[in-house]
């Protein structure tokens, strides 16, 4: 005990098995809705949703306990959502283009940010962002999933004359939401130990006495066979010989480059871990997404991508690499125990998602606001990741904007020459994803 507490710096980061264990459970709780929502979402690809399910699962264990093991963060890893529409939607829907040969292009893209990350291209990359706009980086996702906390929760809706609008707070459902919001907020204002874990709990009780959420019928069943798409991307591969196909592996190289980046910058920030304006052991953390979405690929999953929801193991008290471990484990015995998962509905992780973007929001004090060059493309961050309902897309109209700024006020030679470069390839990314 005492070798594994020392490899994990338990007492540097003054935390122990207890808390760690608490972290990872609350993560993971977090974290499983994507067992069923991608599965359904690529499901419209026209994959199996049981193989898609199983490869989900262990997809996300391999990549959340190698960032546990080797990176030794709290940081949970699965198939991204975002990117997984993309796959299914804009990809094979709408381009036509079957899902196998989709597949395949995932995995080329994971075997070029492999490449990436032995090369330490992507850690160079992550180190040259200013640190103003990783702050914004870190708010915006506390805004981004704050927002997807009061869409889930049905307390945000559609609204036809003005885009988003109050959602209808009679229906039983958002008073259930509501409901866990008010319950998390007062347990956190009073300094409850694993508050948001406990919230979910006391949600979730108060869903099934009320028959808004139904008891599971059993408690274990047999995992969904992986054999309609174990190995589909390597058959494949050969299918990836036209621009058009290329231009989709670009897509997802970027897309789910920035997601991962922006997201790790976000929670290293929120949990203290940056150094100096650098994220120590970050290409093991970013390696660990590589492994992912590697593995992924050939189970039959779309890209992973470090998971936001991650915030709320680390607001429990969540600081080593065994929270992480913990929550991959749990992906393993989600395998035999998917009946149980069934009772975690979107209103139940409403709230988690809701108060951890009111701690996220807190870096926002950290933006040099009197500097308009750099507070301008740093607006544009934190505004356009819920608005644009993409972390990606909020990410590039500021990275796009603080060089045009910079040269503006001629401070041009302050900006590193990667951050030039960025600004073209986010112009091309816009370009072709909104075309």
């Amino acid at each position: 005990m005492d070798t594994i507490r020392k490899y994990f710096q338990f007492d540097t980061l003054n935390t122990n098995f207890r808390t760690e264990i608490i972290a990872g459970l609350t993560t993971f709780v977090s974290m499983a809705y994507i067992l069923f929502v991608n599965p359904t979402v690529l499901g419209a690809a026209g994959m199996d949703k049981g193989a898609v399910f199983t490869a989900t699962a262990l997809a996300s264990a391999i990549a959340t306990i190698f960032m546990g093991v080797v990176a030794r963060y709290p940081i949970g890893i699965a198939p991204g959502l975002g990117v997984n529409a993309f796959f299914a939607y804009s990809v094979v829907v709408g381009m036509g283009i079957p899902w196998q040969t989709a597949i395949a292009g995932v995995l080329v893209a994971a075997i070029i940010f492999l490449i990436m990350t032995l090369f330490k291209v992507r850690e160079l990359i992550i180190d040259i962002i200013p640190q103003d706009l990783k702050i914004a980086i870190a708010a915006g996702i506390g805004l981004f999933i704050a927002f997807l906390g009061l869409v889930n929760a049905g307390v945000i809706i559609k609204n036809d004359a003005t885009l988003v609008g109050l959602g209808h707070l009679s229906q039983p459902a958002t008073l259930l939401a509501v409901f866990g919001v008010l319950v998390t907020f007062i347990l956190m204002a009073r300094k409850v130990p694993a508050a948001i874990f406990v919230g979910m709990i006391i949600t979730t009780i108060a869903g099934m006495l009320t028959g808004l959420i139904d008891f599971p019928h059993h408690l274990i069943s047999t995992a969904p066979s992986l054999k309609p798409t174990f190995g589909v991307a390597i058959s494949h591969l050969g299918d990836i010989n036209s621009l058009q196909l290329w231009i989709v592996v670009l897509t997802f190289l970027i897309v789910t480059f920035f997601d991962t980046a922006g997201t790790m910058i976000g929670l290293a920030t929120q949990a203290g871990f940056m150094k100096d304006n650098k994220m120590p052991r970050v290409g093991s953390a970013l390696m660990a997404d590589a492994v992912g979405m590697t593995a992924g690929a050939v189970l039959g999953t779309s890209p992973t991508s470090a998971y936001v929801e991650s915030s709320s193991g680390m607001a429990v008290g969540g600081r080593s690499g065994v929270s992480a471990i913990t929550t991959g484990v749990l992906f393993l015995f989600a395998l035999l125990f998917s009946p149980l998962l069934a009772i975690i509905t979107p209103q139940v992780t409403a709230p988690a998602l809701i108060v951890v973007g009111v701690l996220m929001a807190s870096n926002l004090r950290d933006i040099n606001w009197d500097d308009f060059a750099v507070a301008a493309p740093a607006f544009m961050i934190i505004i356009g990741m819920p608005l644009t309902y993409s972390i990606s897309d909020g990410i590039a109209l500021g990275f796009i904007l603080y060089p045009i700024m910079m040269l503006a006020i001629k401070r041009g030679k302050q900006v590193h020459p990667l951050m030039y470069v960025l600004a073209l390839v986010f112009l091309v990314f816009l370009y072709v994803t909104i075309k």
